[in-house]
Order: C-alpha cells, then structure tokens, then sequence
C-alpha cells in the first residue's frame, strides 16, 4: 500500500495552484469571453458548460467549461466519442485546443480544483472506489495529469468501441484510477510542472 501526500506538498501544490490560476485568469479571461460568445450563439444557450462533478473527499462542485455540445434527442451519454453528433462546429475546435477546459482557472482559484491532478468525474465513478483506490479523492481534481496526458485521444479509442461506455468502464477507469494512485503515491512538484508543460506543448 502507497502513502499519501505530505501535507507539504499539498501546500506548495496549493500556493502554485493560486498564483497561476489568476495569472491564467488575467492572461485569458479575453478569450474565454469570446469563446463564451460564440458557443452561446452556437448552441442558442449559456455559452458555460456547468456540471456536478467530484472532487476532493467525495465533496461535491460545479466544474465550469465553454459549452461545446449541444442538446439532441436521445442522446445523453456522460460519454463521448469523436464523432458524438452533439459536439459543435466551434466545440470541435475549442477541444482540440483545449480552450474549453479554459474557464476551469476559476476552478482552480478558489480551491475545487488543481492544475495537476486526477480529473473529476461525473456521479457514479470516483464516489464509488472502494479501498485503496479511494486514496484518489485525497486530493483535488485536476485539469491535467498523466492519465489525462496518456488518454489525450480517449475519444476517438471510444469511437472505436462496439459499447463505448462498457469499455469506459471496464478498461479506461479502472487504468485511469491506477494511474492516478501511482501519481499520489510518487508525487513530485516536478512532475507537476512537466505535465502542465506537456499539456500546453
């Protein structure tokens, strides 16, 4: 069984988390104004894509992104492939850039999330890991981190999948959430930074 996070590493992980979120904030808060316009338009609704989400301990919080899906009948899968028919024409590129995950900065600021960390799940996954697992809601959520660096693609494995979400279920999660225990276990503010780098780059 691994250790958790040392209570100092969480303190730098949270003063770093602080700084660069309004740093972040301030360097981008034209574009995701404008990214926030036109998915309004797009969608004929709130430009933000506000959704329940689980963070640190099991608490529950809004995660905040730009709205790049659109309502269609019948189709309300918490999961989506590459060739999901709700993503928009601008959705589709605000993805590939990452400018949807933008508006998480604010996330980031006032503490429900991390720049680095597991990323949070919808109900039904992180608040039901059971034993050891259940050392990945030790700490916040992030908008990276290695799984989500190792499945940058997960949508179009998805769109390869006879039943999408059984493989969601059986095999990315369960891979996700070794993933991020090993990340907990071995933490390093180092490898923090390479992940926002890699992120980024």
């Amino acid at each position: 069984m691994g250790k958790n996070m040392s209570q100092k590493h969480k303190d730098i992980k949270r003063s770093f988390d602080l700084l660069f979120s309004f740093i972040g904030l301030f360097l981008f808060g034209w574009l995701i104004l404008i990214a926030y316009i036109i998915a309004a338009i797009e969608t004929k609704s709130s430009g933000f894509f506000v959704q329940k989400r689980i963070g640190m301990m099991g608490k529950a919080f809004r995660v905040i992104k730009i709205k790049t899906m659109k309502k269609v009948p019948n189709q309300n899968s918490t999961v989506t492939t590459s060739d999901d028919v709700r993503i928009t024409k601008s959705g589709k590129i605000f993805r590939k850039l990452k400018i949807d995950e933008l508006p998480q900065l604010f996330n980031v600021f006032i503490g429900d999330m991390s720049f680095v960390g597991p990323r949070p799940d919808v109900e039904g996954y992180a608040d039901q890991l059971q034993g050891e697992d259940r050392i990945v809601l030790s700490i916040r959520p992030g908008i990276t981190g290695p799984a989500t660096l190792y499945y940058r693609n997960e949508e179009e494995i998805l769109a390869n999948q006879q039943d999408p979400e059984k493989y969601n279920n059986d095999v990315i999660y369960p891979h996700k959430t070794e993933m991020n225990k090993n990340y907990i276990y071995n933490y390093s503010f180092f490898k923090d930074i390479y992940y926002i780098f890699k992120t980024i780059f």
